[in-house]
């Protein structure tokens, strides 16, 4: 996947339609539906993928997964409306060559019809069709965790990215939510939702050691959330990340934290030169995401021994 090329004009002439005849941009899940559109149905997917091409050469693979139970489901909406600003900083500032994004969405699957939602990585505009298939369920186990574990046991083992493959550079997986994961990935769970055999349970510290061989992986907590303050989720997330788990104050602020977090993993800004940018394109946002990327910016990050040997590097500013 990842063919094509993003256009700010079909995405305005797409929102003035909606505009115009009162459809939502989440039509999907406000048309009434309750279980996993197909297309982002994770059962029976042998892969996701990111891959390079003649028309983008060096893919940068971006995954958005958001807890969309509680409160969390504002999330994807103000994403969704800033999805031109996202691309415009990762492609016009120049943070990031060939991005392909994929978006998800996680749930609760001791309780949820919609625990696992799984899009493709895209280059253009089927990035914001992948959001109006996404299911805001609202639902949760209410006992402070989600299915996250699921999660990254799905992206640890069901995508391919050729920036690994052929130049040895990490993805980045961005998962966006206010309560913990459970411990283990659970053999009936992987079976009912993805489909695969597991002959007994993986702790969450083993497939997420799994999963960062194939990505950089962030924790975003929206300080604002139902469950800001609490230091055990905070804790747990901390144990497991470490500094790549992002406290950000403003909900509205994902885009930009997400945007910028790639500039400086792919050495293309530092924070300063990023929260101009910020002022640039018109955003707001730059207290609230300097806030949330200060631990990122005091310890800089070594993405891959193949970068230190002398492949291709990140997309430095000149």
């Amino acid at each position: 996947m990842g063919s094509g090329n993003w256009s700010t004009d079909v995405y305005s002439a797409a929102a003035n339609y909606r505009a115009a005849t009162g459809a939502s941009a989440f039509a999907y899940s406000d048309g009434g539906a309750r279980t996993v559109h197909p297309d982002l149905d994770p059962h029976g997917v042998f892969m996701r993928e990111s891959r390079d091409s003649d028309e983008h050469p060096f893919s940068t693979p971006i995954a958005v997964l958001f807890d969309v139970t509680g409160s969390m489901g504002h999330v994807p909406r103000a994403l969704q409306t800033k999805l031109p600003q996202l691309l415009g900083l990762l492609t016009r500032k120049n943070y990031a060559i060939d991005p392909q994004i994929m978006f998800g969405a996680i749930g609760d699957a001791t309780c949820d019809r919609a625990p696992l939602q799984v899009g493709q990585f895209e280059s253009d505009n089927r990035m914001d069709e992948q959001l109006e298939k996404i299911v805001l369920e609202g639902g949760g186990g209410g006992q402070k965790h989600e299915s996250y574990e699921l999660a990254l046991y799905f992206m640890a083992r069901h995508t391919v990215l050729d920036s690994m493959i052929n130049r040895g550079r990490r993805g980045y997986l961005f998962l966006i939510g206010d309560e913990m994961p459970y411990p283990r990935v659970k053999p009936r769970e992987v079976k009912a939702v993805i489909g695969d055999e597991l002959a007994e349970p993986i702790p969450i510290e083993a497939i997420l050691a799994e999963l960062k061989r194939k990505f950089d992986v962030y924790y975003i907590i929206p300080t604002a959330a139902h469950h800001s303050g609490d230091r055990e989720i905070l804790s747990r997330w901390r144990k497991l990340l470490g500094q790549n788990v992002l406290e950000l104050d403003d909900l509205d602020a994902v885009c930009e934290t997400i945007a910028l977090t790639v500039g400086l993993g792919e050495d293309a800004i530092d924070l300063h030169e990023g929260l101009d940018d910020l002022t640039d394109v018109g955003s707001r946002a730059g207290d609230s995401v300097g806030r949330a990327l200060a631990p990122l910016q005091r310890t800089p990050v070594v993405r891959s021994t193949f970068e230190i040997a002398g492949g291709p590097g990140g997309n430095q500013r000149l």
